[in-house]
């Protein structure tokens, strides 16, 4: 297939993914809307089960598999069943128009701003897959999707650029360390951002979301794993500035921002540890940072100039 071809296909790919992802939205939607609320599934996370002429009470149950402790109607769990399948098509049709990208420029497909939010969607629906292979965050389903959507939408209709070569100073080994390694911890900080701001606009009482306490824990958790790889990343930046510009930091508004970033989430892995800041205050502290890696995503790349400027808007 020519290089046209191939990224006619990515283009293609990005559609299909869009449309995966709105329909899993709406399975993970109605298995949240019409399951039990979160109160009702504790009260009958243990059940009555008969085996053989007896019975066992109190037997723990399966919320992954859909018995009763995953709550309502049993349609609602399938649903979200459904929108878990969806949400791997979509994954899969998100792999492969990054894979076509890139054997369409035949380089890494992260030259510009079309292509590094085609990464950071991917990412972020990669790790809530993963996350939901430890434990069941069905729940944030519906959000990550729309997130990851609106996202891909966002690169069609404003980000588009054509296939193409990179500019000079992009063209080199370290885009595929520093912009991979920083669209995975991109990816994560998404996840623990939906996480965050869900928990943020939980209210007390009956809830179909989990507890804040829950929220809190997916969100840290993701955190925890991200922000050494975003650590990584901003040193592997610099060690590139030397080679690309002959030094290692120019208070270029990326790196400036990049760095804060980071400072964002250090201050709260350090106050969630040492000064034991939990619930809301942690949590603020969370989305603070969270808002400064999206400034630092679209903000300084579309609006502020820069040796970054490489959005090809």
């Amino acid at each position: 297939m020519t290089a046209e071809g191939l990224a006619e296909l990515s283009d293609l790919f990005v559609v299909a993914a869009v449309l995966l992802y709105l329909f899993s939205m709406v399975g993970f939607a109605m298995e949240l809307a019409f399951g039990r609320t979160r109160l009702d599934q504790e009260s009958a996370a243990k059940v009555p089960v008969a085996v053989g002429a007896a019975t066992v009470v109190d037997a723990p149950v399966d919320e992954v598999a859909g018995t009763p402790a995953a709550g309502g109607p049993v349609w609602s769990v399938r649903a979200g069943m459904v929108g878990l399948g969806l949400a791997w098509l979509g994954w899969a049709a998100n792999l492969g128009a990054i894979a076509t990208r890139g054997l369409a420029v035949e380089r890494w497909p992260w030259g510009n701003m079309y292509e590094f939010v085609v990464g950071i969607c991917f990412a972020a629906v990669t790790a809530f897959l993963v996350t939901q292979f430890r434990r069941n965050v069905r729940f944030l389903g519906a959000f990550v999707m729309v997130t990851a959507a609106l996202g891909l939408g966002l690169a069609v209709k404003t980000l588009y650029t054509s296939a193409g070569p990179v500019v000079p100073a992009l063209d080199s080994y370290w885009i595929a360390i520093h912009v991979t390694v920083a669209i995975l911890a991109s990816g994560m900080f998404i996840l623990a951002g939906v996480a965050g701001i869900l928990n943020l606009i939980r209210k007390e009482g009956p809830s179909r979301l989990p507890s804040k306490a829950e929220l809190e824990k997916v969100a840290n958790r993701a955190i925890v794993l991200a922000f050494p790889l975003w650590t990584f990343a901003v040193i592997a930046g610099a060690l590139w500035a030397d080679r690309a510009w002959g030094r290692y930091w120019g208070w270029d508004p990326k790196e400036v921002w990049s760095f804060i970033t980071w400072v964002g989430y250090a201050a709260y892995l350090h106050a969630n540890v040492t000064a034991g800041w939990r619930g809301r205050r942690a949590t603020i502290v969370q989305l603070v940072a969270f808002a400064c890696l999206l400034f630092n995503l679209f903000g300084v790349n579309i609006f502020i100039s820069g040796l970054h400027s490489y959005s090809g808007l």
